[in-house]
C-alpha cells in the first residue's frame, strides 16, 4: 500500500501532493487531512494484510471516431447508470457480439460505444458530479475482473485497480461528491498446494483423495454442516467470518464467531480517486474472505456500509471511519449486492434483509451520532414473497422496490420520510422484530416485462433494466414515475427473435418431491405439439443452487423449443424465492435430496401427460451442471441423454481449482473439503461414475476459474474409459458465462443437436 494512503473520516478524501491539482479541483471533498491509517496487521506468515493499493494503468483514449459496430438485431441492453441530470445513460450492450460499454440518451437514439475492446462489461456505474464512468470488465471472460474508469467522451480511460498479475478488482460505490469511488482486490497471500489433478483413467476422485492444498491443512475449528435454522425467533445471531479493518478485528456482536480460515486470499477494500493524483485510502481488510464491497458511504464520509461473508450468510457492516469501529453488524438477503443505504444525513440505514426470517423485507434503523442503531424497524413487507431490489433515492424521500413474486417481479415506489420512522418503541435489543407502522401506501409501478433486473436513479426520474419471456433484456425510464417508457436504443417486441417464430411464454408447473416438500417450474411446450401429446422432453436446472428459474427470454430454450423438444425448468430445493428454509433444505446430507428432486420433477411432468417418459434428459449449467452429473449416475435409467456445462464433477478437485474466494463462500454451502471430505465424496458424481449409462455432452469455457474445464475434461475420461458415449465442446475465450455471440450461438446449436440426435429416435 502507498505509505501515503490514509483512512476515510469526514473532511477531506486523501492528502493531495501540494503540487497536483485533478481536473475539477475545487470540488468539495469527503476526508481528512490529519490522520493517517495505523499499518496493517502482519499475518502469522509475516506478510502484510493489507495489499498493495491498486495502481493506475492508461489505456487508449476511446474518444476518436471508429468504425461502425455492426448491430445485432435481437441485442440486449441492461445495468443501466445514469448522469446526475438523469438526461444520459452509461449501459451494457451486447449489439456488437460481446457485452461492452455504451452511452446514449434516456429519450434519443444515438449512441455511443465507449470501450470496443474483446473482455466483457459486467458493471457500470456513473460518478454523481457527471465526470467519470467507472466499469468492470471480465478478461477472457474469467472470474479475475478489473475497475476501469473513462470520461463520458471517451478519453482518460485508465485501469483503476486490477492490473496486477494475479490480482482482481470489484465495483463498489461512489463518493457522494463523486471525488472518489470504492473498490476491493483480491489478491493471494498463500502459497498454492500441491497440484491434485485426478489421474487419468482413475475410477473415483484420483489422488485429491491423499492431498489437499496447502491452505486448507491444519484447521482447528469442530465440523459443522450448515442446516435450517429458525427464521421467525430472534434466534442466535448468524455466523460471520472475521473482517480486519486498520488494526481491530470485528465480527457479530458479542465476539463469539471465529474466522473462516484457510483459504489464503484476502480481500482490501479501498477509495480511490479516478484523477489519480490522491493516493488510494485503505477501508477495510478482510483475510480468508468470501466477499466484501462498499455498498455505500455517508454523505460527510463518517459512515460506511459494507457487505460481507459467504453465500447464505451474508452481512451488512456499517463502519465508523473516523477510528475504524464497527457500530452494526446485520445479516442480510443474498442475491443483489447492493443491499441498501444511508439516509441524506445518515440518521437511518435502510437494508434488504432477511434477518431471523423466511423472506426478505425493507429493515429501517434509526442511527445515533455515533453509528449505533436505536431500534429496527420494518419498513416494508409481503408475506411469502422476497424484497429483492431496493434502490434508495438520493434526495432520501423515497426508496423503490422490486418484490420477488412466484418468479416474477413487482416494483413499488414507497415514501421513506414516513416508512422510517418505526412505529412502535424501538426495539432496545437490536433485532429487527419490531414491525413499521404501515405509513403511506406504496405506489405501484407497471411493468411491461415479468422481471426487473436492476433499479437506477435518472435525476428525477426511475431507470428499470427489465427481462422478459417475449423480450429480449431492455432498459426503460419513467418520466411520470409510474409508466415506463422504453429507451429507443433497446431492441423492440419484434427483434425479440428472427422472424417466424415467436417466443414460447412459459406456465407454471407445481410438483411434490418425494418428502412432500413442493417444489415449483416453468414448462416451455414446443410448438405445434398437441395438448395430449407426450413430448420428449429436457429437464434444465439452473445455477447456483441459489438462483431461481426466472420466465425471461432465454434462447438456449428458443434452440431446443424450435427442434419439437419441450424444456422443463424446475427450482430444486436449494433455490431463491421460496423462503430462507427452502434455501438451506439442500445443505450438507440434503444434498442428496436435491439430485432425487431432478427425478421427482421428471417424474411429475411424466405424471401430467406431457413429457414421454422414454425421452427424457437432463441438463444445468455450473451448479446446474452438477447436478446434471449427479443426476446422470444416481438415476441412470431415467435419463436418455445430459449435457453438462461448467459443472462439478468431483467436489474434492472442484475446491482445489477454484479462486480462493469463491471456495471460502461454497464451503458453507457444500461442505468444507477436508473436515467434510467424506461427505463430499459420498456427493461427488466420479464417486459413482460406473452407473453411468447415458451419452453424455460436456461444455466449458476454457477461461473458467470459477469451474475449472478439468472437472467437466475427467467426467468425459472416464465416461469414455467405460465404454459411454461421451463428448466435450470447449469454448474459447469464454469463462464461466458465454459471453459472446458466435460463442453462444455455437453452444446453443450443439446443444440442441446433440438433445435433438439423442431424443428424437
Amino acid at each position: 500500500m502507498a505509505a501515503d494512503a490514509r483512512n476515510l473520516t469526514g473532511e477531506s478524501l486523501a492528502v493531495r501532493p501540494p503540487d497536483a491539482r485533478p481536473t475539477g479541483a475545487g470540488r468539495p471533498s469527503t476526508a481528512h487531512p490529519n490522520r493517517t491509517a495505523p499499518p496493517p496487521p502482519p499475518t502469522p506468515d509475516g506478510r502484510t494484510a493489507a495489499f498493495a493499493a491498486p495502481a493506475r494503468v492508461p489505456l487508449p483514449d476511446a474518444s476518436g471516431p471508429r468504425e461502425a459496430t455492426t448491430r445485432l438485431i435481437a441485442h440486449g441492453c441492461w445495468y443501466p447508470s445514469a448522469d446526475p441530470a438523469g438526461t444520459r445513460v452509461a449501459f451494457i450492450c451486447d449489439r456488437g457480439g460481446v457485452p461492452q460499454l455504451w452511452t446514449g440518451p434516456a429519450d434519443g437514439e444515438a449512441v455511443r460505444l465507449l470501450d470496443d475492446g474483446p473482455d466483457p462489461v459486467t458493471e457500470v456505474s456513473w460518478s454523481p458530479d457527471g465526470r467519470w464512468i467507472a466499469y468492470t470488465v471480465a478478461p477472457g471472460g474469467g472470474e479475475h475482473t478489473r475497475v476501469l474508469c473513462v470520461r463520458p467522451d471517451g478519453s482518460d480511460r485508465h485501469v483503476l485497480a486490477g492490473a496486477e498479475p494475479g490480482t482482481s478488482a470489484h465495483l463498489g460505490c461512489w463518493a457522494h461528491d463523486g471525488s472518489a469511488v470504492a473498490v476491493t482486490v483480491a489478491v493471494p497471500t498463500a502459497v498454492p498446494g500441491p497440484d491434485a489433478t485426478a489421474e487419468a483413467g482413475a475410477p473415483g476422485p484420483g489422488p485429491a483423495d491423499a492431498h489437499l492444498p496447502a491452505p486448507w491443512h491444519g484447521g482447528t475449528a469442530p465440523t459443522r454442516l450448515l442446516g435450517p435454522a429458525p427464521r421467525t425467533d430472534t434466534g442466535p445471531e448468524l455466523p460471520s467470518p472475521l473482517l480486519t479493518v486498520g488494526p481491530a478485528a470485528i465480527g457479530a456482536p458479542g465476539g463469539s464467531t471465529a474466522p473462516a480460515t484457510g483459504f489464503g486470499d484476502g480481500l482490501s477494500a479501498y477509495l480511490v480517486d479516478p484523477d489519480g493524483a490522491a493516493a488510494p485510502v485503505l477501508l477495510a481488510v478482510e483475510k480468508d474472505a468470501a466477499t466484501l464491497r462498499v455498498c455505500d458511504l455517508s454523505r460527510d464520509g463518517t459512515f460506511a456500509l459494507l457487505r460481507r461473508g459467504p453465500r447464505g450468510r451474508r452481512e451488512a457492516v456499517v463502519l465508523r471511519t473516523a477510528d475504524l469501529v464497527t457500530t452494526c453488524v446485520m445479516p442480510v438477503a443474498d442475491g443483489d449486492p447492493w443491499i441498501g443505504g444511508f439516509s441524506p444525513r445518515a440518521d437511518t440505514l435502510w437494508l434488504r434483509s432477511n434477518a431471523h426470517r423466511e423472506f426478505a423485507v425493507l429493515l429501517a434503523a434509526e442511527l445515533d451520532p455515533e453509528g449505533h442503531p436505536r431500534g429496527w424497524s420494518v419498513g416494508a413487507s409481503r408475506e411469502g414473497s422476497d424484497l429483492e431490489l431496493l434502490r434508495c433515492a438520493r434526495d432520501g424521500g423515497s426508496a423503490v422496490l422490486a418484490w420477488n413474486i412466484r418468479g416474477m417481479s413487482e416494483v413499488e415506489v414507497l415514501d421513506t420520510s414516513a416508512a422510517g420512522r418505526p412505529g412502535t418503541e424501538p426495539d432496545t435489543s437490536g433485532r429487527p422484530g419490531a414491525e413499521a407502522d404501515p405509513g403511506p401506501s406504496a405506489r405501484p409501478v407497471s411493468l411491461p416485462h415479468e422481471v426487473v433486473t436492476r433499479i437506477a436513479d435518472a435525476g428525477p426520474r426511475l431507470l428499470l433494466a427489465l427481462s422478459g419471456s417475449r423480450r429480449r433484456p431492455g432498459i426503460w425510464w419513467l418520466p411520470d414515475g409510474a409508466t415506463p417508457v422504453r429507451t429507443p436504443w433497446s431492441s423492440r417486441d419484434e427483434d425479440a427473435v428472427p422472424p417466424g417464430r415467436p417466443p414460447v411464454r412459459p406456465v407454471p408447473l407445481r410438483s411434490t418431491a418425494r418428502d412432500g416438500l413442493p417444489l415449483n417450474g416453468w414448462y416451455y411446450r414446443a410448438p405445434g405439439r398437441a395438448p395430449g401429446e407426450p413430448a420428449p422432453c429436457v429437464i434444465h436446472l439452473h445455477g447456483g443452487p441459489e438462483e431461481q428459474e426466472r420466465p425471461v427470454l432465454n434462447p438456449l430454450y428458443h434452440e431446443i423449443l424450435g427442434r419439437g423438444l419441450d424444456v422443463f425448468a424446475p427450482d430444486v430445493r436449494g433455490s431463491s424465492g421460496y423462503g430462507r428454509s427452502f434455501v438451506d433444505a439442500d445443505l450438507g446430507r440434503g444434498r442428496f435430496a436435491a439430485i432425487d428432486d431432478v427425478a421427482d420433477c421428471a417424474a411429475h411432468a411424466v405424471l401430467a401427460g406431457l413429457a414421454d417418459p422414454a425421452r427424457l434428459a437432463v441438463m444445468g449449467r455450473s451448479y446446474g451442471g452438477y447436478l446434471t452429473f449427479a443426476s446422470l449416475v444416481w438415476h441412470p435409467d431415467l435419463f436418455r441423454t445430459g449435457v453438462a456445462v461448467c459443472g462439478m464433477s468431483d467436489l474434492a478437485t472442484f475446491f482445489e481449482g477454484t479462486e480462493p474466494w469463491i471456495a471460502q463462500s461454497a464451503a458453507h454451502k457444500y461442505g468444507h473439503p477436508e473436515r467434510d471430505r467424506e461427505l463430499l465424496r459420498s456427493l461427488s458424481p466420479m464417486s459413482r461414475i460406473d452407473a453411468l449409462r447415458a451419452p453424455v455432452l460436456a461444455v466449458h469455457g476454457e477461461h473458467d476459474n470459477n469451474v475449472p474445464p478439468g472437472e467437466s475434461e475427467q467426467f468425459v475420461r472416464a465416461a469414455r474409459e467405460r465404454g459411454v458415449t461421451a463428448e466435450l465442446l470447449t469454448l474459447l475465450d469464454e469463462g464461466h458465462e458465454f459471453l459472446r455471440a458466435d460463442n453462444r450461438r455455437l453452444f446453443r446449436r450443439a446443444a440442441a443437436d446433440w438433445l435433438q440426435r439423442h431424443l428424437s429416435a
